[in-house]
């Protein structure tokens, strides 16, 4: 039998639906699935089980960080610390190229955009 193995559960997918996707695909292939950092062997019944409950935690878990981390983004918007990336289209080329009768294709090729970002700015 082939054994894939991985350090932790986490590492492999983030959502606990891509997990049991993965593991599906592997039992099918008939290979089986170990973690060294993790008491994990889906080739057993409770390794089976102990995989699905791992994922759910490791879900939870990288939900909670984004939780946090928007909360944090939240908070410094309000103290105007946080303002996002730096914009890396010109919005003002895109205009001036469109106010002189440009079209939004030959903008995007100009300036090597896509076009749904040429209209976006248009749009704003």
């Amino acid at each position: 039998m082939i054994i894939l193995t991985v350090t932790r559960i986490d590492r492999l997918a983030r959502s606990i639906r891509d997990l049991q996707n993965i593991v599906h695909i592997l039992r099918e292939k008939q290979v089986s699935l170990k973690a060294t950092e993790q008491p994990i062997d889906t080739s057993t019944a409770a390794g089976k089980a102990f995989l699905d409950m791992l994922g759910v935690f490791a879900e939870f878990e990288t939900n909670l960080r984004r939780e946090r981390q928007m909360e944090g983004i939240a908070k410094a918007k309000l103290k105007g610390i946080y303002r996002g990336r730096k914009p890396s289209i010109d919005a003002e080329e895109v205009k001036s190229l469109n106010a002189s009768g440009v079209g939004a294709t030959e903008i995007a090729r100009e300036l090597n955009i896509g076009r749904a970002s040429v209209y976006r700015i248009l749009a704003a």
